[in-house]
């Protein structure tokens, strides 16, 4: 079986306050985009309880117990206790470390297709249950549409977005942004305003109130990265953010942008949809 792991930018990221349990409760909202991830699952039915995996393109370097998809298998092993052994051949095309979620979606995707593959029968909210073991954001994939998500990122209400008219380029600046780090230098601001309220307002309109809290913290240790989004207005851009705790930055336009200003970056240009 081979399946395509997209990815997700932020539309706004506000971090609240600090939780007791340690984590901060956030408010942003997810989008997802088309740049993705190729996994190829190969089942061996001659062995069981075992799991390899093959990286291609952009290289992971770490050992394989900390690749997000060996542990969304040792997950379902907990629960069932025996399965098929699988192959799995990993293309990494997204960036990681940027902000996009690429590895979350890897591993709800792999669940996902393991759950078809294996006749598992897995509801959705068990699977729900399930990926949000590996992450906040991994249940996310499981609908793959827009939603506002609160408390600690994995809190989600549907909520109506549609950016399908527009060009979104996304630039990685070839820097890996730790979150633990941004977290620890964030202030977290309460609001009384409310992502969905502005979410509804032009996108003319959104770079005076749709901010990211983590531009502050990660454009002070890494300059580059607020280079960029200036680049982006000065191409053209509506709005411009950084994603996530970054490092990923995107900008909307309404007709193509010029792409050789950012040739020694890695990019991808989410195309608009063509009406029937």
């Amino acid at each position: 079986m081979i399946v395509f792991s997209n990815s997700k930018i932020n539309l706004g990221l506000w971090v609240l306050n600090k939780r007791t349990d340690g984590y901060h409760n956030i408010s942003t909202i997810f989008y997802p985009i088309n740049w993705k991830d190729i996994l190829e699952i190969i089942i061996d039915d001659s062995s069981s309880n075992q799991i390899i995996i093959k990286n291609y393109g952009l290289s992971l370097d770490i050992p394989v117990q900390q690749n997000i998809i060996y542990k969304a298998y040792q997950l379902l092993l907990e629960k069932f206790k025996k399965l098929p052994a699988v192959n799995v051949h990993l293309f990494k095309n997204v960036p990681f470390g940027a902000g996009l979620g690429a590895g979350s979606a890897n591993a709800t995707f792999f669940i996902k297709a393991l759950n078809d593959l294996f006749k598992l029968n897995l509801s959705k909210e068990e699977l729900n249950n399930l990926v949000v073991k590996l992450g906040s954001d991994c249940a996310f994939f499981l609908e793959n549409k827009p939603v506002i998500a609160k408390e600690k990122g994995d809190k989600f209400q549907p909520i109506s977005v549609n950016l399908n008219d527009y060009y979104i380029l996304i630039i990685f600046p070839n820097i890996n942004v730790s979150t633990a780090e941004a977290y620890k230098n964030i202030i977290p601001k309460m609001r009384s305003e409310k992502l969905e309220d502005i979410i509804q307002m032009p996108i003319s309109e959104w770079k005076n109130y749709l901010e990211n809290d983590f531009e502050k913290v990660v454009f002070k240790s890494y300059p580059l990265i607020a280079e960029i989004k200036n680049e982006l207005y000065k191409q053209g851009a509506i709005y411009a953010s950084m994603s996530g705790s970054g490092s990923a930055v995107y900008g909307f336009f309404s007709e193509k942008p010029k792409l050789n200003d950012f040739k020694n970056f890695q990019y991808f240009l989410n195309t608009p949809y063509l009406s029937s």
